[in-house]
């Protein structure tokens, strides 16, 4: 053969590969993905089990089998037999006792689709980490250990699930080799679930007998149990349906995550279409606001596209000027979703420290943020029996129906839709803390409360603006906070006498004094403190709305609080005044005795003693009151606030 054939040949034959690689790459690029989860109950095999996935989905190296089976020999729990589990679990702490702690991912891949599993932990404890792994899924497989039966935990992560939105369910009645494969024991563990699963309403799951350790009916049919003739595992994870097209159908939503302003000439608002498909020349209407245009161009960093669907990131310029801002929802303009400032939800309490009732948290709802409370939940569900209970506030793990308000209208949509797929966008949402950034629960809409759509915002003809005119001052909240004992009190009253002589309207809100009569019927629990503020920073505010300078006396120990109340008021017009005693100092003034009693144990909730108190970082004005005495400190804060004349 001549030099030019067998070059020529070489031609061809790179060609040919080169063409089965793009082959191999677009069907690749094109294969569907399935996300699902491994939850039920401690020891019950959910890491060996994603372990033999990989393992039979040929997704492991040789230097990581190599590895594996050391490891096993290590600190491996199968007696020197490779131990899939540790394919997942990563932590030292998890090798070390045999358990899942976090939250593992693992993708991989077969001939016919893509995976991402998430290898979620049984402890009741680490529940949390199960609802966030499930938040994501597609479907999930519950494993039962066949020697345990149901569990609490298989139930708990059941109802999560099936709550989540989670419609494809797998049963994998697991370690069928440690019962000697008895179809009589697996019969009887899917009668007692079946039961369990009408009883929270799932209708439909596939059950399956299997052993992740020795592989029956993970890839291949098991030998071990020909009374089973249903699908291997992995058989029905590339097999079973998920409808990618179902947000395509939807109407267009899509939540704003960045104005796009990069000259004077464009003007984009960027984010991921969570429904619908969407077009130049449709319309559509800017929510909460209102405004409707139509949408002029498709923008991406590779160029404008005739339509983006559901799932794409993109860049959306309309052709008129409307407002439309961080956090807004663009909507399909004939069928947008509601709007509401208070709604009834179902809250997984996620930190370790309990819901407190009336204090303000960060709710995020899509690209939405904004301040919320939750009022005192209406029952908290006992997921072993599926009971209402009667509760006061949630801790760790516990799921509950409670109503949300918010601090302004925000837009939503229920997140169960019936037999589709839940509405994660706009139906589903986190609650954070303020002081630790910390999420401290998931939740999902019910529906927005019937009073949110029939209480309406009266306008007046007479302002604060005239009000405030007629008293020839500008209104004010001067908010004195401090320990019991600092003077605060003492100080506000001698304030406001200074103020009355310069002809000043005032009026004094006091802590006990407003216990008499608005605030009566609260305690002082963290929640009741918190309800205290609450109430007296609305009072404040509609004094303040008459042209009053307001002096407020209360311990406030809660910066969210004040904080909160700063929010109601127009800036510049809350002052916060931080009456800085040492509690040493204060607890040997003990006008009232109140020390004696909390140190005796008699006063419960006692800020300083037994209730934090969190000092103001930057407190508009500041006094000293062991280098001042009352007169003095009231003296200098009249002078501070003179501008207020």
């Amino acid at each position: 053969m001549s030099d030019i054939a067998t070059q020529d040949s070489v031609y061809q034959t790179e060609a040919l590969i080169a063409e089965d690689i793009d082959a191999y790459l677009d069907q690749h690029q094109h294969k569907t993905m399935l996300r699902f989860i491994t939850c039920g109950s401690v020891d019950d095999g959910k890491s060996t089990l994603i372990g033999r996935l990989l393992y039979d989905s040929k997704m492991i190296f040789e230097d990581q089998l190599a590895a594996l089976e050391a490891d096993s020999k290590r600190v491996g729990t199968q007696g020197g037999e490779i131990d899939f589990a540790l394919l997942v679990d990563g932590l030292a702490a998890e090798r070390e006792q045999g358990i899942t702690i976090d939250v593992a991912y693992r993708f991989f891949s077969t001939e016919k689709r893509k995976f991402i599993v998430a290898d979620t932990p049984g402890h009741e404890q680490y529940t949390r980490n199960m609802v966030t792994g499930a938040s994501t899924a597609d479907l999930a497989v519950i494993l039962i250990d066949a020697r345990k039966g149901v569990l609490t935990q298989t139930k708990r992560h059941s109802y999560l699930a099936h709550l989540i939105g989670i419609r494809n369910l797998v049963l994998a009645i697991n370690k069928m080799d440690l019962i000697g494969y008895d179809q009589g024991r697996y019969d009887e563990i899917l009668a007692e679930y079946t039961e369990f699963a009408k009883s929270i309403g799932i209708t439909n799951f596939t059950p399956m007998p299997i052993s992740g350790f020795k592989g029956d009916n993970i890839s291949l049919a098991s030998k071990n149990m020909p009374w089973y003739t249903g699908q291997t595992l992995m058989e029905h994870l590339e097999s079973v349906d998920v409808d990618v097209d179902d947000d395509q159908n939807k109407p267009i939503r899509m939540g704003v995550q960045w104005v796009n302003r990069p000259n004077l000439d464009f003007r984009g608002f960027s984010g991921q279409v969570a429904a619908g498909i969407v077009k130049p020349g449709d319309a559509i209407r800017v929510l909460p606001g209102g405004k409707t245009s139509t949408i002029s161009r498709i923008t991406t960093l590779d160029g404008d596209l005739p339509e983006a669907v559901a799932g794409q990131s993109v860049t959306l310029s309309f052709a008129d000027e409307i407002d439309c801002s961080r956090g807004n929802v663009i909507a399909a303009s004939e069928s947008p979703p509601e709007t509401a400032d208070q709604f009834e939800t179902t809250i997984v309490w996620m930190d370790d420290e309990p819901l407190i009732v009336g204090r303000f948290y960060w709710l995020k709802l899509g690209t939405q943020m904004v301040s919320a409370t939750v009022r005192e939940p209406k029952y908290q569900v006992n997921v072993n029996t599926m009971e209402h209970l009667a509760a006061k506030t949630l801790e760790l793990n516990a799921i509950g129906v409670a109503e949300i308000t918010t601090d302004r209208a925000i837009v939503f949509e229920p997140y169960a839709q019936g037999d589709a797929a839940p509405n994660k966008v706009l139906g589903g949402f986190i609650l954070i803390d303020k002081i630790t950034n910390a999420t401290v629960a998931a939740g999902m809409v019910h529906f927005s409360l019937r009073r949110a759509q029939n209480v309406h915002w009266q306008a007046t003809d007479i302002g604060r603006d005239v009000h405030a005119s007629l008293k020839n001052q500008k209104p004010a909240v001067l908010w004195f906070t401090g320990l019991s004992g600092a003077g605060k009190s003492t100080i506000a009253n001698e304030v406001e006498k200074a103020l009355n002589l310069m002809n000043r309207h005032t009026f004094l809100l006091d802590g006990d004094n407003i216990r008499h009569g608005l605030n009566k019927d609260l305690g002082f629990t963290e929640a009741d403190r918190i309800e205290n503020i609450r109430r007296v920073g609305e009072v404040a505010k509609l004094m303040a709305d008459a042209g009053l300078i307001v002096l407020t006396a209360f311990i406030s120990p809660f910066r969210a609080e004040r904080d909160l109340v700063r929010s109601m008021l127009p800036e510049g017009e809350f002052i916060e005044i931080f009456v800085d005693t040492p509690l040493e100092v204060a607890e040997g003034r003990d006008v009232k005795g109140l020390y004696k009693k909390a140190r005796a144990g008699d006063l419960k909730n006692f800020t300083g003693i037994d209730s934090p108190y969190e000092a103001p970082l930057n407190a508009e004005i500041r006094v000293n009151t062991v280098a001042m005495t009352p007169a003095e400190a009231a003296e200098f804060i009249v002078r501070k606030i003179m501008p207020l004349k």
